[in-house]
């Protein structure tokens, strides 16, 4: 008798996992069905790959990061499974204590100063809706979650305890979130670290190509051999 195979939908938390393992690294052109299949067992089907993420925009340290998000998210969207999710950049003003105060300043001075705070909002509560809409709906049998962020715990635990279905927890941080992964996980659930040696055997081709012409690896983003 032909058993069905275990159907699975990965969930990428865009900025903790870049934040976590990929920032200033040669490893960001990251092919995340393939990074997935190295998790799970080979008669496992990846039905979908969903990707949370902003759209960044250029900063005066950050001339180009823009122009290198975009020609990454086009080189997701050639993979048939990845449907990328989008949250938004909330830009406001705090006011912060300088690490190094200026040894010269005028009378008064403390060191605090204005400055701009970029914050990502959204990922997370996207990723938690669709984490468990789709086991609602009984569209997965695993749930494979990259990300170490601890407000996902009732969600993962919702999953684990109320659907008949499995969250595999594969973390990009080196520090454990036992929100997400406690000592004791049930028999169908798994915690793994997210290792360098994984995203080097999961990386997108140099050169692809979509409707609008060549989508190219920007400098930097890619291990070279």
């Amino acid at each position: 008798m032909r058993y069905p195979k275990k159907r699975i939908i990965l969930y990428v938390d865009g900025f903790n996992l870049y934040y976590g393992v990929l920032r200033g690294t040669d490893y960001r052109w990251l092919n995340l069905e393939s990074l997935c299949g190295q998790y799970v067992k080979r008669d496992a089907e990846l039905v979908a790959v969903k990707y949370f993420t902003a759209k960044v925009e250029d900063r005066p340290d950050k001339p180009g990061q823009r122009a290198e998000q975009w020609e990454y998210l086009r080189a997701l969207r050639t993979l048939p499974n990845v449907e990328i999710i989008y949250g938004h950049f909330l830009t406001r003003t705090a006011t912060r204590l300088l690490e190094h105060p200026p040894k010269r300043r005028r009378k008064g001075d403390i060191g605090l100063r204005s400055v701009w705070i970029q914050e990502e909002k959204g990922s997370d509560v996207n990723l938690a809706s669709h984490l468990l809409a789709d086991g609602f709906r009984a569209r997965y049998d695993l749930a494979v979650v990259i990300s170490n962020d601890g407000d996902l715990k009732l969600p993962v635990e919702i999953v684990r305890k109320e659907f008949d279905a499995g969250v595999g927890i594969i973390n990009p941080h080196s520090t454990r979130s036992y929100a997400l992964s406690p000592h004791t996980l049930p028999p169908n659930s798994f915690y793994q670290r997210l290792q360098p040696r994984r995203l080097r055997k999961a990386q997108l081709s140099l050169e692809l190509h979509d409707e609008e012409g060549a989508i190219r690896c920007p400098e930097g983003w890619c291990h070279l051999k």
